[in-house]
């Protein structure tokens, strides 16, 4: 299975607290567009003729695209790669680009799935947030989405923000279990160095997050999806039995996918690479057909401390017989080893040989993972 990640960077204005690249403005649009279709020449090989199962439209905001846009990556995708006819194609949204007229486009179009940058229902939050949608269109462009056939549907959240009281985000999480919503994915606010929020919390400009009110509606968020019949299947996401996103498993798993755009990352098995931050540089390069993009050969320590960080984020958990295959026995040896002490302090739980993150492990995920790594040197 193998995986196409489309990174579109164009926004109508930038969330201060994003670090994702991205521009404010849709003026290079058609620069963009023409590289990105030479990139897609470029790339043919690197996918090694397997079946894309996943096509992922992300950014930035991909739902600022003309239908006409969209349909000439997807038919230029298709002429490249051999696509399966049951292929999950995700669109990101925002809620104020939303119309039952863009929803019948984009079905029409291909797009079988949609994520919803929701964030909060309660407009004080996307006001802190400096989002440029209602709580009222958030809602709406839910109940729009199901209406018109996309069934397959997830919404974004974050939590931990100043002014969102515990009650508020429960709220949230209430009406989105209401509407079966079938995803959801949830994020902790993290002040990214030099965005602007980051600038703004340093100048007392703007109250900062703090780490007690994130952990506690992570725990709530953890306790009420579940109760609900939602999956935690990875550290960020939840789902309703089956709606899983394909995609972003694929990640987790392991499995191939190649970066189109500026920033995008790209992973054979082997080696990483990753595009040029900028598009300018990004269009200039592939049009003068010189490398736009930086590659690192994984070692074999690198894709062992990859798989335990990944692994570990998700309810598949790491196997150990999968790290005595994949890395020697004496790797799997430590590994056992050092996740002893964490099934101890009811961190993680050992079951057939698969280790997973318990609840109270899940607030301690990166340390746990980083405490199971081998060192480079």
């Amino acid at each position: 299975m193998a995986g196409i990640y489309l990174h579109i960077p164009f926004c109508k204005s930038k969330c201060p607290y994003c670090n994702f690249f991205s521009v404010a403005s849709l003026k290079s649009v058609n620069e963009f567009l023409g590289a990105l279709y030479l990139e897609i020449n470029s790339q043919k090989d690197y996918l090694d003729d397997q079946e894309v199962k996943t096509i992922y439209f992300g950014g930035g905001t991909p739902s600022l695209l003309k239908l006409s846009e969209i349909n000439g990556i997807l038919e230029k995708i298709r002429t490249v790669f051999s696509v399966g006819k049951a292929a999950e194609i995700t669109l990101e949204a925002n809620p104020d680009d939303i119309t039952a007229e863009h929803l019948q486009e984009w079905l029409k179009a291909g797009i079988n799935r949609l994520s919803i940058g929701i964030q909060s229902f309660n407009d004080a939050d996307l006001k802190y947030l400096r989002r440029i949608h209602t709580g009222e269109q958030a809602e709406r462009s839910i109940r729009l989405a199901l209406d018109h056939g996309f069934s397959d549907l997830s919404v974004d959240f974050i939590y931990g923000i100043p002014t969102l009281s515990d009650r508020a985000f429960a709220f949230n999480l209430e009406k989105v279990v209401a509407l079966k919503v079938p995803h959801i994915s949830a994020y902790s606010l993290t002040i990214e160095p030099k965005t602007l929020m980051d600038v703004m919390i340093r100048k007392n400009q703007l109250p900062g997050p703090e780490e007690e009110q994130s952990v506690s509606q992570f725990l709530f968020l953890m306790q009420y999806l579940g109760s609900n019949n939602y999956e935690h299947y990875e550290i960020s996401n939840f789902c309703l039995p089956g709606s899983y996103s394909k995609h972003n498993s694929s990640y987790w798993k392991g499995d191939h996918y190649l970066g189109l755009g500026p920033s995008a990352h790209s992973f054979n098995g082997v080696s990483r690479q990753w595009n040029i931050s900028s598009i300018n540089q990004y269009s200039g390069l592939i049009d003068a057909g010189k490398p736009h993009f930086e590659t690192e050969l994984l070692t074999p320590i690198q894709l062992y401390n990859e798989y335990v960080m990944v692994s570990l984020r998700t309810m598949w958990g790491a196997g150990l017989d999968h790290i005595q295959t994949a890395f020697g026995e004496g790797v799997a040896s430590y590994f056992r080893s050092r996740a002893t002490q964490h099934i101890n302090n009811n961190e993680m739980h050992e079951n057939a040989g698969l280790f997973r993150l318990t609840d109270k492990g899940k607030l301690f995920a990166d340390k746990i993972s980083s405490d199971l790594f081998l060192d480079n040197d």
